[in-house]
């Protein structure tokens, strides 16, 4: 599986699952205030700026627009430190752990992480696993309100929170219904996957230092439809909304699966009755198309409009 289509995979997986976005490359750093634009090939976002940046400072400023992101209360905040955070997707099973002989021989006694998962056959699964995973976010309200309004904001994701941590383990199962068994153990190999599985990343700081970020909540403006049908959100949020994916469902190997439409179809199908028979199908027999009547082709669906004579 191309490592493009895995990470689209995985991060589609991910976001089902949780709501957020996983980072196909965790040691590569997502800030909070990041925005910018998802990679519709890779499922990874093409941060363009972060809101607490100077120059975004001046944009606001220009804009009118009365924050100083600088400000303590402003700033990104931290919240608990979790002990582990395992997230799977759709159809995988977690059971307790139960390694094989050659891997019990082994010192996990004292491993802070240890678990088995089964994933069902023909079908992808995703595991992501954070160790010790602490939030960082952009506190709700004021700030959320008025950067919102920012015009450089249009039609970009903001990250809104993230979750870093000093170790992390990322598996994409192969389809053959396997079962692993994974233990994070204080060895010089921390992370211990039991049998090897073929799409993974995995990486452990032995300072402790949180270096990675495999996890990161990402939100889009609402619309003007949206203030309309639910009018005083701004004042509590800024209105921003949980991301949809920018691409199509996808298959098991991470390739879109462009959904046809009915015009998509009454097309093809006009389309190949022409090619047979030099004449034109009606896609709805029911709507009458009477002797006389002069047409226009409706390019999307190949429809005639038809005009009177």
């Amino acid at each position: 599986m191309p490592d493009v289509a895995a990470s689209r995979k995985f991060i589609d997986l991910i976001r089902q699952a949780s709501s957020k976005w996983a980072n196909w490359d965790p040691p590569i750093e997502i800030k909070v205030g990041d925005y910018g634009k998802i990679d519709n090939k890779t499922g990874k976002l093409d941060v363009e700026g972060n809101i607490y940046e100077k120059t975004f400072q001046t944009l606001l400023d220009k804009q009118g627009l009365k924050i100083n992101l600088s400000a303590s209360s402003c700033q990104p905040q931290k919240g608990g430190l979790d002990d582990n955070m395992i997230m799977s997707s759709s159809g995988v099973k977690q059971g307790d752990f139960s390694a094989k002989p050659e891997v019990s021989l082994l010192n996990l006694a004292s491993a802070s992480v240890k678990a088995e998962f089964q994933f069902q056959e023909g079908k992808r699964g995703a595991v992501l696993v954070m160790h010790k995973p602490q939030q960082e976010y952009i506190p709700r309200g004021k700030v959320l309100t008025l950067v919102h309004k920012a015009i450089e904001l249009h039609g970009k994701y903001l990250v809104t929170s993230t979750f870093k941590c000093p170790g992390y383990y990322i598996y994409l199962s192969n389809k053959s219904g396997e079962r692993i068994a994974l233990a994070l153990a204080r060895t010089s190999v921390p992370w211990r996957a039991d049998p090897q599985p073929a799409i993974f990343r995995q990486a452990m700081n032995n300072d402790g230092h949180f270096c990675y970020t495999p996890l990161y909540s990402l939100k889009h403006r609402g619309t003007k439809w949206f203030r309309r049908k639910y009018p005083g959100a701004e004042e509590k949020d800024g209105m921003w909304l949980d991301c949809s994916p920018p691409w199509d469902p996808l298959d098991e190997d991470g390739n879109e699966l462009h959904m046809e439409t009915d015009d998509m179809r009454a097309r093809k199908f006009i389309d190949l009755i022409h090619q047979t028979s030099f004449k034109w199908a009606n896609w709805n027999p029911a709507i009458e198309i009477k002797v006389g009547l002069s047409a226009v082709a409706n390019a999307p669906s190949s429809l005639p409009h038809l005009y009177g004579l």
